[in-house]
């Protein structure tokens, strides 16, 4: 029932809402449709979105085997190609113009590390050498620009001079090292990994493990620590329960893709920690809270968050089927969705975020920089993928 549900979800809605934002004129998708469903064709064009959208599509194609699907990833690839990427300095900028012209060129690990996400899947959705290329340029340039003795910084300008991590910094502290982008730069190179077998990606993805277990996760409070200091050291009381049960599975992935059972035995004990507590922590009236800062919840019910805690309960599930109260979990989050996240006005997609009610938050629009079909529809792909 779940696996039907997510496939039709995936195949009826996501799929063609996405497939309507599609810019033939000046490349790329539309960067952002308001709450009222008003569709501004000049606004800002985030790279993320677009390397987010090019993983989509290659990885919709793969499942699916529609070839449309496959022309939408070519479409956002040849975007990218184009205009994302920084032919003088290198690596990828932030945003650009609706017309391709660059408008933010800041250039930030977080978001070298999505397009190597999204090139290495389109390689093994396309067999487009070029995209492997660049994925591995863009390695390059997270290794050698990227990255200090201890691990990868943040932020930088358009000719990797340093810059303050406005990008991803919240909660009232700039960090210059952040879980999320380590998280993520993790992800990008496992799937560099599974298409390449790369030799030296496998021995940075074994050093971002040790990262994640000797610096990042708090074995007390069985959570990961956010922000940091260049030295590693926590600078805020911030638990980010979409993070972490994003993490658990993520993490567990790449110990699958990497074929190590050391580090498989290693990390199994951390993501099955941090699945089991934000089970007790998080799980509350059929969803997932956004987030802890100080002890004092912030109970809005975010798009990503639940989208990524149907699969990571599912995982918890797998890894141990005695544990049904995590295939139940799924399907509730599931049902809270279904009932509360998805927008079903015509032409739209899911609400970015709705409060402890269901109410969405009409300030949120339905597309922007980072609102995307990355998080909902690898939802959709991994639990069509996960379930028989």
């Amino acid at each position: 029932m779940l696996k039907d549900e997510v496939r039709e979800e995936l195949v009826n809605n996501i799929i063609p809402f996405w497939k309507g934002l599609r810019d033939n004129e000046y490349g790329g998708y539309y960067g952002l449709l308001t709450y009222d469903l008003e569709l501004d064709k000049k606004a800002v064009k985030g790279c993320i979105l677009n390397s987010r959208i090019l993983w989509f599509f290659s990885n919709a194609y793969m499942l699916l085997k529609d070839e449309s699907l496959l022309d939408e990833a070519k479409h956002a690839f040849e975007f990218m190609e184009r205009y994302c990427i920084d032919k003088t300095n290198g690596g990828v900028y932030w945003s650009l113009n609706y017309d391709g012209s660059v408008y933010d060129s800041t250039k930030h690990t977080y978001n070298q590390a999505f397009a190597i996400y999204a090139l290495s899947s389109y390689y093994d959705a396309a067999k487009d050498n070029e995209a492997i290329g660049l994925a591995k340029s863009l390695q390059r340039v997270i290794e050698e620009k990227c990255t200090d003795e201890i691990g990868y910084l943040e932020a930088f300008k358009v000719d990797f001079s340093p810059e303050s991590n406005e990008k991803l910094s919240e909660n009232g502290v700039m960090a210059e090292k952040t879980m999320n982008t380590l998280l993520h730069v993790l992800e990008a190179y496992t799937e560099y990994y599974r298409v390449t077998g790369d030799g030296y990606t496998l021995d940075r993805l074994k050093r971002m493990l040790d990262t994640v277990a000797d610096r990042i996760y708090n074995p007390k409070l069985k959570r990961q620590e956010v922000f940091f200091d260049k030295y590693f050291n926590s600078i805020i009381d911030l638990h980010s329960y979409g993070h972490d049960i994003e993490t658990s599975w993520l993490v567990d992935r790449a110990c699958e893709v990497m074929g190590d059972e050391l580090y498989k035995e290693k990390m199994s004990v951390i993501t099955t920690a941090l699945a089991e507590r934000i089970y007790e922590r998080a799980y509350v009236n059929h969803s997932l809270l956004n987030e802890c800062e100080k002890g004092i919840d912030n109970k809005w019910r975010i798009w990503w968050v639940q989208a990524e805690t149907v699969v990571g309960f599912y995982n918890a599930y797998e890894k141990d089927p005695t544990k049904k109260k995590f295939l139940e979990a799924a399907e509730d989050v599931w049902g809270f969705i279904k009932e509360y996240v998805i927008d079903k006005r015509k032409g739209s997609e899911w609400f970015y975020a709705v409060d402890e009610n269901g109410k969405p938050d009409s300030n949120r629009p339905i597309v922007e920089e980072w609102k995307c079909p990355y998080h909902n529809g690898r939802m959709c792909m991994e639990i069509i993928k996960r379930t028989v």
